[in-house]
């Protein structure tokens, strides 16, 4: 039992929540799980636990180290945060896979073999498609095939490579394969890249975050945007640091969603487009992968998961409140949801990075990783997808829910329950932002998680060994900068008239690919197939239609076998089959 893993706390537990009386009881029971399962992780010294054989290999079920240790704690922060935030929901099934699923992706992160994180990887993608379905609706039930196939298309990718890889190395160890020796255009190594770029949502393979998350219940859209992509990222980092390639793959992914957010009219599906933004920028800290990277990527998925979850919370509660989170149909709701405007407003300046919140903090890392290591145009882009975020998740989100014009509704303040999960998630926004103000860079508490602390960061320009310390003049005057010339701009296209207005609109991604030409493709090939089938078909029965007919000339009526024989005949015939019978067994 010292051994068990903090995944399967969370996750068996989960399937015995339907179990447990609803209320009181069934929400305690499911709080307490992240509570015991963080008990266990931090019991654990770094090392190898739980190992089993399977097919003759032996397994490791849980690997503590720096990286697996940051990403569990802030999974399990998460699942209690999301079990306090749904505290009204009475939905066994929405209840068990919003902790199953969760569960499963933390058994992701502290995979010790390849075996194991497929198993993971496949029970998350499997349980997290009821929370989609949990809307029950014919919409949710479509959105969330489109996902599974996704996600099952991620698993065979990835069985594929693991086979293969055993297969050249011998090994089903979960290490960096570029250390082992295996290039990324290695098919065995490929297909587990491409694997792990469905679940991040690589530019062409990202539509189903879109097209899925805002489909979900007010609270599963909240679970579904935590842990799928961060169990990726977490499985690159592993896997992929240091190819390079990732490094291009996560600029474009910080830019291209900017522009779609900016015309969303949905604003849950705004910050979907952000999701991938943000991925992107977690993507290149692992493609450059030195340990100052690294640590960025760890420490942005981090705050990421706290600030993007209180934005998904706070129009979850406007969606709860209202019934809709569509731009145009929102507006003047800080007149009776003052609470959640103060809770989003924090989540806004936090994904920004305004100094004191703690994107200040991470987004610090992977931007002077990337000056650091000479990616200058990377660097660029990321300095642009910065001020991209500021203007479609700072401004945006929080102008067209709460403040813009006045939608004449007036909805109640959220729950006690949801207002009590923003403001923990918010402190810790804070909290996480400003504590080096106090503590200093080698106190911080974040940067003591880190999975490379000893070489928590540098100053630009100085000796690599001197401590990140983020409260700098060029720091916040170069951050501060960037911030005004976005809100700037947002402000000079709103009074013009030049900014895309809020419309009731549908505006198509990458999912135009199956939507239109797919959908001809699809129409074309049910033709082609129905008129062949029907060739085949008349071809086919033709030949029935003419056997038939020979065996009715034969056997019908006035067939050869239906005349009537004399009597002589026949008897004659019996004596040729007697004798041809005594002949055939005289010569045996």
């Amino acid at each position: 039992m010292g051994e068990v893993s903090p995944a399967l706390i969370v996750l068996l537990g989960g399937l015995l929540v339907p179990l447990i009386p609803n209320g009181w009881a069934r929400n305690i029971f499911m709080l307490a799980l992240p509570v015991l399962g963080a008990v266990q992780l931090f019991s654990f010294e770094f090392g190898d636990y739980g190992a089993y054989a399977l097919f003759g290999e032996t397994l490791t079920l849980t690997r503590v180290d720096g990286l697996s240790r940051i990403f569990s704690t802030i999974f399990l922060i998460a699942i209690a945060l999301n079990v306090i935030y749904a505290w009204h929901v009475r939905d066994p099934v929405q209840q068990a896979a919003s902790l199953v699923y969760p569960g499963a992706a933390l058994g992701g992160v502290l995979a010790g073999d390849l075996v194991t994180l497929f198993i993971f990887w496949e029970i998350a993608a499997i349980s997290s498609v009821f929370l989609i379905w949990a809307s029950r609706n014919r919409r949710s039930f479509y959105a969330g095939m489109r996902y599974l196939a996704w996600q099952i298309a991620s698993g065979v990718l990835l069985l594929m490579g693991i086979v293969l890889y055993f297969r050249a190395s011998g090994s089903l160890a979960f290490g960096n394969f570029l250390e082992a020796g295996f290039d990324i255009t290695d098919p065995a190594v490929l297909f587990i890249l491409i694997a792990f770029g469905i679940k991040s949502a690589f530019p062409l393979l990202h539509n189903w975050v879109q097209d899925a998350y805002p489909e979900s219940t007010v609270t599963g859209t909240i679970v579904l945007s935590i842990f799928t992509t961060k169990l990726a990222v977490a499985s690159l980092a592993r896997g992929f640091a240091g190819a390079e390639a990732l490094v291009y793959i996560g600029a474009v992914m910080t830019a291209f969603p900017i522009f779609f957010a900016v015309i969303e009219n949905d604003l849950r599906r705004v910050l979907t487009y952000s999701l991938n933004n943000q991925v992107g920028f977690m993507i290149v800290g692992v493609g450059i992968g030195t340990p100052l990277a690294l640590n960025g990527t760890a420490a942005y998925a981090f705050c990421n998961i706290l600030f993007e979850g209180l934005l998904f919370m706070a129009m979850g509660a406007v969606l709860y409140r209202t019934g809709t989170v569509k731009g145009s149909e929102l507006g003047g709701l800080y007149k009776t949801m003052p609470w959640t405007t103060v809770f989003c407003i924090i989540g806004a300046a936090s994904i920004s990075a305004f100094p004191l919140f703690s994107g200040f903090i991470s987004k610090g890392l992977l931007i002077g990783a990337a000056a650091k290591e000479g990616y200058f145009w990377v660097w660029m882009t990321l300095l642009f997808a910065a001020a991209g975020v500021f203007h479609h998740s700072g401004i945006k989100i929080p102008f067209f829910a709460f403040f813009a014009h006045d939608s004449g509704k007036r909805p109640k303040e959220a729950p006690p329950h949801m207002l009590i999960a923003m403001a923990i998630t918010a402190f810790l926004c804070i909290f996480i932002g400003s504590a080096q103000i106090f503590s200093g860079p080698l106190g911080d508490p974040l940067f003591a998680l880190l999975p490379f602390a000893e070489d928590v960061a540098y100053q630009v320009g100085k000796d690599s060994h001197s401590p990140y310390i983020a409260y700098t003049a060029p720091h916040i005057i170069t951050q501060l900068q960037i911030l005004l010339y976005s809100g700037l701009a947002f402000a000079v296209l709103q009074k013009t008239g030049l900014y895309p207005p809020e419309l009731k609109s549908t505006n198509l991604d990458t999912d135009w690919f199956y939507r239109v030409p797919g959908r001809g493709l699809a129409g074309w090939a049910a033709g082609a197939s129905r008129a062949t089938w029907i060739a085949l078909w008349g071809i086919f029965s033709g030949r029935v239609q003419a056997l038939m007919a020979r065996i009715y000339n034969v056997h019908g009526p006035e067939g050869e076998m239906a005349r009537s024989w004399p009597i002589g005949f026949m008897a004659l015939w019996t004596a040729i089959l007697l004798a041809l019978v005594l002949f055939i067994s005289f010569l045996a």
